[in-house]
């Protein structure tokens, strides 16, 4: 399985980027995590072959998650980034209860 994120760079706080993962494969759960240094990795927000989002409490209303099946790929839109968005993002995929992939990650940097 491979899994090519990209859209990472540097912004202004208040700016916006849109993540994409490319997977070599369909997947029935597509998510976006994020470490930012010195912390454990976090979940962003996932969404499955549905459509059905889910998004951790400080990111809602920022983020959209989405996903293109016939692509096997799955965006992550960022609106009015903060400084604290800065972290290094990684794309996850699960198929089924014990297949579980990880992305290369990449980097978001948001200055004040």
């Amino acid at each position: 399985v491979q899994l090519q994120a990209s859209g990472g760079g540097l912004v202004q706080a208040g700016g916006s980027l849109r993540l994409s993962c490319v997977a070599s494969g369909s997947f029935d759960y597509m998510s976006w995590y994020r470490q930012a240094p010195g912390r454990e990795r976090e979940l962003v927000a996932g969404i499955d072959t549905g459509g059905t989002t889910s998004y951790a409490g400080s990111m809602k209303g920022r983020f959209t998650i989405s996903r293109d099946n016939a692509k096997n790929t799955v965006y992550l839109q960022m609106n009015n980034l903060k400084p604290e968005d800065t972290a290094v993002y990684y794309c996850n995929v699960r198929r089924g209860p014990w297949m579980q992939y990880w992305g290369q990650g990449t980097l978001v940097t948001v200055s004040s």
